[in-house]
C-alpha cells in the first residue's frame, strides 16, 4: 500500500486535521460572560483550563470574529460558568449565532463586579482579565479568580464528537 492510499498514514497539518483530532477529545463545557455597554454578552467555551494555583489563574480561548470578542477585548472582568449535564440547551443558546442569549428562559443575575452570573450552574467564578494573548484567529484570555461559588449540584456537561453529552457510569 502506498502512503497516499494508506488510511493510517500521517496527514499533513490542516484545520481539518486539528478539528478531527479534537472531536475525539472530550471537553467540559463552560459559558463565559461579560458586561458590555449595550448589555451582557456571553459564549460557550470548551477551552477552559486551570493555569495556576498561586495566584489562581485560568484561561479560555475566544475567536476574534465572534460577537462577544469586542466586549471581551476591553472588559476588566469575566464570568466563568461550569455547566451541568442538565444545561445542554443553555450551552446551545450561548453557542448559537444571533441568539438573544440572556432572554428567557436563561436565568441570571448581576454578580460581583457587575458580571452576569448564570443561575443553576455547577460552579461559577468572576475573574479579572490579566492577559489576552494572540493565537491565530483566536485570543487566549488569562484571568485571575476573584470571586466564585463551587457548590452547584449535578454532573458536568461534556462536548465530544461534535455534540453535547454526559458522563457515563
Amino acid at each position: 500500500m502506498t502512503a497516499t492510499t494508506d488510511p493510517t498514514a500521517p496527514r499533513p497539518a490542516s484545520a481539518d486535521l486539528l478539528r478531527s483530532v479534537f472531536r475525539r477529545h472530550a471537553a467540559g463545557v463552560a459559558v463565559i460572560t461579560a458586561r458590555g455597554e449595550a448589555g451582557p454578552v456571553g459564549f460557550t467555551a470548551t477551552s477552559l483550563a486551570s493555569v495556576s494555583a498561586e495566584p489562581p489563574l485560568l484561561s479560555f480561548n475566544i475567536a476574534t470574529g465572534g460577537s462577544s470578542w469586542p466586549v471581551i477585548a476591553r472588559t476588566g472582568h469575566v464570568g466563568v460558568h461550569v455547566l451541568g449535564e442538565h444545561q445542554e440547551e443553555l450551552a446551545a443558546v450561548f453557542a448559537r449565532r444571533g441568539a438573544d442569549r440572556f432572554a428567557a428562559p436563561t436565568s441570571w443575575h448581576e454578580g460581583p463586579e457587575g458580571i452576569p452570573v448564570l443561575d443553576g450552574v455547577l460552579a461559577w467564578l468572576v475573574c479579572r482579565v490579566v492577559a489576552r494573548v494572540p493565537a491565530g484567529d483566536h485570543r487566549i484570555v488569562v484571568a485571575e479568580v476573584v470571586h466564585g461559588d463551587p457548590t452547584g449540584a449535578g454532573r458536568p456537561l461534556l462536548y465530544h464528537q461534535g455534540r453535547f453529552t454526559a458522563l457515563r457510569d
